[in-house]
């Protein structure tokens, strides 16, 4: 996990009330400083410094905190990617439970105060993170303004919902838990009413395209997605996909993320 802000006493959300949910997306990069630029010029976002330490930042629409920012690839030998954390009441149990159904661990559990984090990748290979701790400063406005959305690309769906349910607590009778829905050909993972996350099939595990092979996908909502990829054109990214509402863009880093309109998430 890159960072949090540190929310006052009365403000304080932790994992162990609110758990399973999507709770922060984060990026990998070579550069900062670049990375900085190119968001700002796509995304318009802000920055502010973490407590992590100068490699690490965080984003900021309209002032308030989007995701975060590592400069670490290179020093830790990590791929440059988006990667959505979920909220669990224990990292260790979540990461057990984990690699007991398949899944992998990357990193950790490792400690970055308020909180605990890992990072692993679910038996299709798709990567993912965990949180335990404090979320963001007013985590409940985050969630409904959504500033970030994620769906996950998998071979299957319903058996991705399987291991994602038992490894996060989905569905269970805790309260607080995420309730998951079957609509259609695809899952949607829903907390305290909202839709937080969506899971579709059709990803082909050993395709030589990364685009194409099991992954999480980070969206962001925008107000024109047309600008965006104009902009991520002329600051170094690419465009792999644009339709009506949405735009697959690539920053010039080569980390995958999607722009969607605020209407269609």
């Amino acid at each position: 996990m890159n960072d949090h802000p540190t929310p006052s006493a009365k403000e304080v959300v932790t994992t162990h009330s609110v758990f399973g949910a999507p709770c922060w997306v984060s990026l990998t990069s070579r550069d900062l400083p670049a990375t900085e630029a190119f968001y700002s010029a796509v995304l318009g976002w802000r920055w502010r410094s973490a407590k992590l330490g100068d490699r690490f930042r965080i984003a900021l629409a309209d002032g308030a905190p989007v995701a975060g920012i590592a400069g670490v690839a290179t020093m830790w030998q990590m791929a440059v990617a988006w990667t959505p954390y979920f909220a669990v009441a224990s990292a260790n149990d979540a990461v057990a439970r984990a690699q007991e159904r398949g899944g992998t661990t990357a990193v950790g559990p490792i400690s970055f105060p308020p909180g605990r984090a890992a990072l692993l990748a679910d038996r299709d290979g798709a990567t993912f993170g965990i949180w335990e701790g404090e979320l963001i400063t007013d985590w409940d406005s985050w969630r409904r303004a959504a500033p970030a959305f994620i769906r996950l690309h998998t071979r299957d769906a319903f058996d991705a919902a399987i291991f994602y349910g038992e490894v996060l607590e989905w569905a269970t009778a805790r309260p607080g838990c995420c309730e998951v829905h079957y609509e259609g050909d695809e899952v949607v993972l829903r907390s305290g009413g909202d839709i937080v996350a969506r899971i579709e099939s059709g990803a082909l595990e050993a395709a030589p395209d990364p685009t194409i092979r099991p992954h999480w996908q980070v969206h962001f909502a925008v107000d024109d997605v047309t600008s965006c990829a104009r902009a991520a054109e002329q600051h170094g990214g690419s465009v792999l996909g644009k339709g009506a509402d949405d735009a697959v863009l690539r920053d010039p880093d080569g980390a995958q993320f999607t722009v969607t309109s605020h209407r269609e998430r």
